[in-house]
């Protein structure tokens, strides 16, 4: 009864006092994703235009770029002009962000977040509020893609969880939020065994967090035998999903997992949908570049820097922001029919591409799942190149382990690196986390 109370009544009542569109913008983009590809892309290109017209009007940043490269708004007509305009990079911002705010706006009335810098570059960033609207709204019709609805109750592996305190915030976690919480910063067979008892008792129908949090949960529930957990959407977020811990994932809760890909600085960036085959691309709110080390366009199936522009923060308006992820784009269709485009998938974060004596990159992401998958023994590993010439392998020994594991781990890091690189095994008893809950399983310092 509160669930649907919770969808037909306290949320459409919440957004009329906060005076908020939020629903209004969710019923908006569940009509458009069923647009044909090229009407969005026709729509896309009119926001995009928008956008450098307003960050040419009142961002200080970009009014001063367009005018040292002798460029204005008009003179973008099509795609290729588009690549005239320099990538906007996080040192950019980390050394000019009074300038990236928008004339409208006063900074003290926007709303601040700052990222965690696990590329080596924090950031504060600032968003206006119709902007955080609109991102939810993403985020909302992402995850019923994924099976939850407005009203659904939520369990949900996060990094220092809200606790709400006041009476408001109370009463809006009881009506609204509706979410339980596992920290994921402190992950151990206590808080996980108290966890899957609040969820007998609250019984909740999705779960929600870090890909690696809910794959360490999943391992926990499998090692007890335990299987009365059964949500009907799980929503995989804010790290890369591998592919073993999907499949033991869905193994364990019987329930597919829908892999979603975003950012602090622009929201919802990617999302798979129930059909799974591929990620949908938030083409509605964003333009997204593909880029190669040219910073020119890759082709379909080729991997690439991504590169956004942001059409819904005029508080702080970012054009070709480089958010230092790689992804590889698809020129393929959804099954499902929505005219959204796909991407493949992602490889990893700039700083997870590990560097061979060649200056090649490998992205190590891959081969921490390779060898996971491949090599017998092995619970976790995380590869640490502090120099171009050593590469610290932090390995957590599975109960499979035996004196063969090592030896054909270093095989396999010799057989992709060579042997002028020296490969060391740490010997530890778990990965450490970062200081917001995720881990990272690959650091390049060169």
């Amino acid at each position: 009864m509160i669930e649907s109370l919770s969808r037909h009544i306290f949320h459409p009542l919440w957004d009329i006092k906060d005076k908020s569109n939020k629903l209004k913008y969710v019923k908006n983009l569940e009509n458009t994703q069923w647009l044909s590809a090229d009407k969005l892309k026709e729509q896309q290109w009119a926001k995009l235009k928008d956008t450098i017209q307003y960050a040419y009007n009142h961002s200080p940043y970009y009014s001063q770029l367009f005018q040292r490269i002798g460029l204005t708004p008009e003179d973008i007509k099509t795609p290729a002009d588009y690549l005239k305009i320099p990538v906007t990079t996080k040192l950019d911002i980390r050394n000019n962000t009074e300038q990236f705010i928008s004339n409208e706006y006063d900074k003290s009335g926007l709303i601040v977040a700052k990222t965690g810098g696990s590329t080596g570059v924090s950031l504060n960033l600032y968003f206006d509020e119709a902007c955080q609207e609109l991102r939810n709204a993403a985020a909302i019709r992402s995850d019923k893609w994924a099976g939850w609805n407005l009203g659904h109750k939520r369990g949900a592996l996060w990094g220092n969880p809200p606790v709400p305190k006041s009476f408001k915030q109370k009463t809006r976690h009881y009506l609204l939020d509706r979410t339980i919480y596992l920290d994921t910063m402190a992950l151990n067979d206590q808080s996980m065994s108290a966890f899957v008892d609040q969820w007998a008792i609250e019984k909740p129908k999705s779960l929600f967090g870090h890909a690696h949090s809910i794959y360490m949960f999943a391992k926990f529930v499998a090692s007890k035998n335990i299987n009365t957990l059964r949500p009907q959407a799980i929503v995989a977020t804010s790290m890369m999903l591998l592919e073993h811990e999907r499949v033991l994932i869905e193994s364990v809760f019987d329930c597919k997992v829908t892999n979603r890909y975003g950012c602090e600085e622009v929201g919802l960036i990617a999302c798979e949908c129930e059909k799974h085959q591929g990620m949908h691309l938030n083409i509605d709110h964003l333009y997204i570049e593909f880029l190669d080390d040219e910073n020119l366009p890759v082709k379909a199936g080729q991997s690439g820097k991504i590169v956004l522009t942001d059409f819904n923060n005029k508080g702080m308006p970012l054009l070709r922001y480089q958010v230092e992820d790689i992804g590889i784009p698809s020129d393929k269709m959804c099954d499902c029919g929505r005219g959204l485009p796909l991407m493949e998938g992602l490889q990893g974060r700039v700083a997870d591409f590990l560097k061979g004596p060649n200056g090649s990159l490998v992205a190590g992401i891959s081969l921490v799942e390779r060898t996971l998958t491949d090599i017998k023994g092995l619970e976790q590993i995380q590869l640490v190149q502090p120099t171009l010439n050593r590469i610290e392998i932090n390995r957590v020994k599975g109960k499979d382990f035996d004196r063969d594991t090592d030896t054909l781990l270093l095989k396999e890091m010799q057989t992709v690196f060579g042997s002028s690189i020296k490969c060391i095994i740490n010997d530890v008893a778990e990965i450490a986390q970062e200081n917001n809950g995720k881990y990272r399983f690959s650091i390049c310092k060169v």
